[in-house]
């Protein structure tokens, strides 16, 4: 037997006792029997009316329970729903005590895992928009009124573990981006200021790395020399300016295009000026770099053709032909392979720049020029050289043509005459000697006349419109005694040639005029 149902028996037991108890004191003092039945009916009304009042309370407990049971059923199969989870399965032979607990505790646990999974839902969705931010992504897709499953979160989780991660090595990246521009920086202005060496050596250790610390030394060293240069504008902007020079050098700016920048003519050194300088430096490095495989190439075109005009002026030089060792082969060969390295070069950056045009709508200009307006005058200048060149060498074989028929012999090279003046005795009896070899035949008695005019010339008179001959030694002397250097003696001779050819064609018309 239960102990409920004892204590029920008891209490039935009891109240019969008490009853019974009733009863002996209602007969001793004698009262009537209908008071000891109104009195046990008032006893039986308070009893009844206790247990209702009871059985009433214990009823509304039942009910409590049930309309508890309900409403937790109620949230479990709801919350089960929203969290994706399977629907809870009530217990077979439970009481309502029972099931009320079992269903609010699930209820309680349920709804503590629903509040979780929005808060870590809240928690990932703004780091995703950080993230996002950061690394200009789109964010991951998730329903935000909605219940996330655990699998939904766990995936979120990993995607945004994966964009940490890529937002760590971005940051490592931008760290080392960093550190490398305030390097520079630091470089350039130790050069800028001249800073001695011995300070750079003592910085040298956060010249590498790209931890905090060394970003932060790096940051205060540029801070430092910032400050110092502006305690030395003018020098600093004298370096600026020798920078900038050597980037217009490197993307071949012409004279007109570096003339633009009118502050670098400027004396007046102030704060302002330096920062037009930096400004216009860090323009135009920019551009170089921005470029710089373009430039790299027009740069090295331009050694080549510098390299093939200096392999163009050693075939001028007659000493070359004294070298041995196959020097010249080797020079020919070398030429032959210039060519083509040119012609190649030209042909690729014909087409690279052609494309560069195309796609930036603007002309790729070498010094003031388009670069194939550049190759082209550069190969005429060329040209005109050698055409000067074949002109030089025409004009003075002409020369030497001329001194060989004014002196019946080809003269010695005018570099080992460097001091024009007397010829020494050999030389002189020597050309004394000279006339004596030219024999003259008598006269025909058919040509006195002519004979004559040849006489008079000889004597010094001359017809009009001639030029009065003399000996070749008198000559000589008359010219070295005016020309000084190699050209007036160049042109002595070429006056004293023409005069002497105009002789001959006197005397030719005269004898014929005679005959």
């Amino acid at each position: 037997m239960r102990r409920s149902e004892a204590l029920a028996s008891e209490s039935v037991l009891c109240l019969t006792r008490a009853l019974a108890t009733l009863r002996g004191i209602w007969e001793e003092i004698g009262i009537p029997e209908e008071q000891r039945l109104e009195r046990t009916n008032v006893v039986r009304k308070h009893v009844q009316e206790l247990l209702d009042l009871m059985v009433k309370e214990e009823e509304g407990l039942k009910e409590r329970l049930l309309n508890s049971i309900a409403m937790h059923r109620k949230d479990v199969d709801t919350l089960c729903r929203e969290l994706q989870l399977d629907p809870l399965q009530a217990e077979e032979e439970s009481t309502l005590l029972q099931q009320e607990k079992c269903l609010r505790t699930h209820a309680e646990a349920l709804l503590k895992e629903k509040e979780d999974r929005r808060r870590e839902l809240n928690a990932l969705q703004e780091q995703d928009r950080d993230l996002c931010d950061t690394l200009c992504t789109t964010p991951f897709c998730i329903d935000s009124n909605a219940v996330p499953s655990l699998e939904e979160l766990d995936c979120y989780r990993n995607h945004l573990a994966s964009l940490t991660a890529e937002k760590l090595e971005g940051q490592r990246s931008l760290n080392e981006a960093l550190c490398v521009e305030l390097r520079s920086r630091v470089l350039v202005l130790w050069e800028r200021l001249q800073v001695p060496a011995e300070e750079r050596e003592a910085f040298a250790v956060h010249m590498t790395g790209s931890r905090a610390k060394t970003r932060r030394a790096l940051q205060l060293e540029v801070d430092r020399l910032e400050e110092l240069k502006l305690q030395n504008v003018k020098e600093v902007i004298q370096a600026t300016r020798a920078e900038l020079t050597d980037y217009w050098d490197k993307c071949f700016y012409s004279q007109g295009q570096r003339d633009a920048f009118q502050p670098y003519y400027d004396e007046d050194y102030t704060e302002t000026l330096l920062q037009l300088h930096d400004a216009e430096v860090m323009k135009v490095k920019r551009y170089y770099e921005t470029h710089k495989d373009l430039f790299e190439a027009v740069q090295k075109w331009e050694e080549n053709w510098r390299q093939f005009l200096e392999l163009e002026r050693k075939t001028t030089d007659p000493s070359r032909f004294a070298n041995r060792g196959g020097a010249l082969l080797k020079e020919e060969k070398q030429r032959a392979k210039l060519q083509k390295s040119l012609a190649k070069l030209q042909e690729e950056l014909e087409s690279r720049i052609q494309a560069w045009e195309q796609e930036r709508e603007e002309a790729f200009l070498v010094k003031g020029q388009r670069f194939m307006e550049y190759v082209t005058e550069q190969w005429q200048l060329y040209h005109l050289e050698k055409e000067k060149e074949k002109q030089e060498r025409h004009l003075k074989k002409s020369r030497q043509t001329e001194a060989e028929m004014l002196y019946g012999s080809t003269p010695r090279t005018p570099i080992k005459r460097r001091v024009l003046g007397p010829h020494p005795p050999g030389k002189v009896r020597k050309a004394a000697r000279t006339p004596s070899r030219v024999t003259t035949k008598p006269p025909r008695p058919g040509h006195k006349e002519q004979n004559k005019e040849n006489v008079l010339q000889r004597n010094g008179t001359t017809l009009s419109g001639g030029c009065t001959p003399r000996a070749p030694a008198q000559k000589t002397n008359s010219i070295n005694s005016v020309a000084s250097t190699y050209s007036e003696f160049a042109r002595e001779l070429s006056k004293a040639s023409r005069c002497d050819t105009s002789s001959r064609v006197l005397n030719s018309t005269t004898t014929n005029t005679y005959c």
